[in-house]
């Protein structure tokens, strides 16, 4: 193992055998001759997180001459991923630090005279404040000084006031009175008591008590005036309407809105008087409110609630005063977000996942949907995942970002029609790595022959004709989808000699409502013939050696690699990552209990015990024999670290080769930290080296 990658995250290992070894197995070398490291012989290294740069919230200035976006640069020193603002002129393409001192800085929104830009810097230490900077001065101030971090950043029309939300803190629950400690005593820390249904967060941890409040500021500081009260989180993305008058924002202010959380409504704020009007009643959540240029309409989006795993979100058109409203995308089997009006109030942009692929569209008031670009890129670029993001100026013109199946997202700009790149972040330094091809395939699943798609990833050594070792990786959610981007994963398995499989079995999202709901109260079940139909199809290619095929996935992708193992024994070697192993225990200790029951199952686990065991993994670990690795960020509270504990016990006591591998300091996402992450796929890369040629002959009990 790289020493390095292992101090760097000291990852807490527990094992059936002894320590993990060296990890990407080395090329062998003539005779008297040393081999090459991966590095020098051009391959994409574990190190190489380091070097690795995306871009990401490209803000197009109004008048469309200038964009400011996010640039996420990898600083080894700090081992973190640090955000700074940079600028493009779209006219030359002359490109340049705007926000780039120490710290971090991001959410840039341009004033809407494009003379100011707004952002979130942590520059003067303490919690992240909101800044305003004068363009042509170059000079920045700080409006805010607040306890926790402002966000829903929004500029009024009128350029003098700005709109944001924020945490504020309330008391704590209190029980019983504690004793009076004498002064100088050191005593054991207070007790913690919770009352709230939900009281913790994955990547927040245990929630401070206190409401999310919507606030207004002066543009160039001052006292900041709360608009909204109670006990009641308050935001969903913040708009202003025409005159700056009133504010436009969702809100769940049901009295049982702890229980029933996916029922929220858009509000009108009265910015004078603090009044809340409903626009919205319908059940299911109404969010994301959007207010035309001339201030008679809202955008917005929601879904009926049907109580499905999955709900197509729509895009609806009201009046301002709540009236008339209307789907627009009804004929669109497709979840669209990020809704941007047209300077001339006749359609909306939004983006949505198509086949996975992310596309931008314009929605005109009839309905019709002109789909406008192809293949937006997110900045995950951990795993191939579909997302991006854009924005659109006066004139039309639309910034976004896009990547490639062998380059993260950098910037590019819509304009008249023609599409140009004015990044490339990577270009240098990935053009001295060879990284393995993605191709697209589409299989047949042998459940009930409907069409799979997946997207291959090459070793980046590969010689056709050849058969290589196969990983099947796959994505979590599970109502998520992989497309074809950039995957640090995936190219690190390519640089070791693995082929990768990204399949989005039945569940995915971008096929339609009816292909994600296919597994609705019926998850973990036919996604495996889905998967496997796909290893069968690689196989039969020539590409993937059927004696070395291997399986991990993270979050929904372990779940479903849990089950696998419990169901063939023909993977060598498996790497479960954060999975869920016992439902019921999973709906009674995830970050969310008020949704995973009542949606996933539709019932309580005491109200039906059988069908939360009959979906669990851990009912089939009597059947496991795969050598079988788990992974899990020991601050994760969305599948909380004891789903992991529970499964490594289990193959323990059943004699199954196994690991523990805990990440310290990290939530559900395993790939906060470059050495971290470098130290994760090390270690998976040498469990699957390790039992290449299968388990040891010992029985499993």
């Amino acid at each position: 193992m790289n020493k390095f990658a292992w101090a760097a995250c000291a990852l807490i290992l527990s094992a059936h055998a002894p320590a993990l070894a060296q990890t990407v197995p080395a090329q062998t070398a003539p005779a008297g001759q040393t081999a090459l490291p991966a590095a020098d012989r051009g391959l994409f290294t574990a190190q190489d997180l380091f070097g690795m740069e995306v871009a990401s919230d490209a803000q197009i200035s109004p008048d469309g001459s200038r964009i400011a976006y996010v640039r996420q640069t990898a600083d080894i020193m700090t081992d973190q991923m640090r955000p700074t603002i940079w600028l493009i002129d779209v006219k030359t393409g002359q490109h340049s630090p705007l926000v780039a001192s120490a710290g971090s800085h991001r959410q840039p929104r341009w004033s809407p005279d494009g003379t100011r830009l707004s952002y979130i810097s942590n520059a003067e230490g303490g919690a992240p404040q909101l800044f305003v900077r004068w363009m042509a001065s170059g000079e920045s101030v700080r409006v805010t000084n607040l306890p926790n971090t402002p966000s829903s950043i929004s500029w009024s029309p009128n350029g003098e006031q700005l709109a944001y939300s924020v945490l504020v803190p309330g008391d704590k629950p209190k029980i019983g009175s504690p004793l009076a400690k004498p002064e100088g005593a050191k005593w054991a820390p207070p007790l913690e008591i919770i009352d709230t249904v939900s009281y913790r967060s994955d990547g927040q941890g245990y929630l401070k008590p206190g409401f999310r409040h919507v606030f207004v500021v002066g543009a160039q500081g001052g006292g900041a005036r709360q608009l909204t009260h109670g006990d009641f989180n308050h935001g969903g993305g913040l708009s202003w309407s025409a005159d700056s008058r009133t504010l436009y924002l969702s809100a769940n202010r049901r009295p049982d809105w702890q229980r029933e959380a996916a029922d929220s409504e858009v509000f009108a704020l009265d910015v004078q008087t603090g009044g809340l009007t409903a626009l919205t009643s319908r059940a299911g959540p109404d969010n994301q409110p959007v207010a035309s240029p001339d201030g008679r309409r809202i955008a917005y989006l929601g879904y009926d609630d049907k109580r499905m795993g999955y709900h197509n979100t729509r895009l609806y058109v009201m009046d301002a005063d709540g009236a008339n409203s209307r789907v627009l995308t009804a004929n669109l089997d497709r979840s669209v977000k990020s809704p941007v009006w047209s300077r001339d109030g006749r359609s909306v942009y939004v983006a949505y996942d198509d086949q996975g692929r992310t596309k931008v569209a314009r929605v005109s008031l009839d309905g019709a949907v002109t789909p406008l670009i192809d293949d937006l890129t997110g900045d995950d670029f951990g795993r191939p995942y579909t997302g991006g993001d854009f924005t659109v100026a006066d004139d039309g013109a639309i910034a976004f970002t896009r990547g490639t199946p062998t380059r993260p997202a950098d910037v590019h700009v819509l304009k008249g029609g023609r599409s140009t790149q004015l990044t490339r972040l990577n270009a240098d330094f990935l053009s001295a790595r060879r990284l393995g091809e993605v191709r697209r395939i589409q299989v047949a699943s042998s459940h009930d022959q409907r069409a799979v798609e997946s997207w291959l990833t090459l070793p980046a050594d590969y010689v056709e004709g050849q058969r290589y070792p196969l990983v099947l990786e796959i994505h979590g959610g599970p109502f998520a989808a992989y497309g074809p981007h950039f995957a640090t994963d995936n190219q690190l398995f390519a640089a070791a000699g693995y082929a990768v499989l990204s399949v989005n079995p039945r569940g995915s999202t971008s096929y339609g409502d009816e292909f994600a709901n296919l597994i609705h109260h019926n998850y973990p079940s036919n996604d495996y013939d889905d998967l496997i139909s796909s290893v069968d199809a690689v196989i039969a290619q020539g590409v993937a050696d059927p004696n070395r095929l291997f399986v991990t996935g993270g979050s929904g992708g372990g779940v479903l690699t849990s089950w696998i193992v419990g169901k063939t024994d023909r993977f060598k070697a498996a790497v479960v990552q954060k999975p869920v192993i016992d439902w019921a225990s999973f709906v009674l200790t995830a970050d969310n209990p008020a949704f995973f029951a009542r949606y996933w199952f539709g019932e309580f686990p005491w109200e039906n015990p059988e069908a939360y065991w009959r979906r669990s993994p851990l009912s089939l670990v009597g059947n496991v024999k795969t050598p079988t690795m788990v992974v899990v960020g020991d601050e994760d509270y969305r599948t909380p670290v004891s789903e992991s504990e529970q499964y490594y016990t289990a193959l323990q006591l059943r004699g199954v080769p196994t690991a523990l591998v805990k990440i310290p300091g990290v939530g559900h996402s395993l790939a906060v930290r470059p050495s971290q992450n470098a130290a994760r796929m090390n270690a998976m890369i040498e469990w699957f080296e390790r039992y290449k040629d299968g388990a040891p002959a010992t029985p499993a009990r």
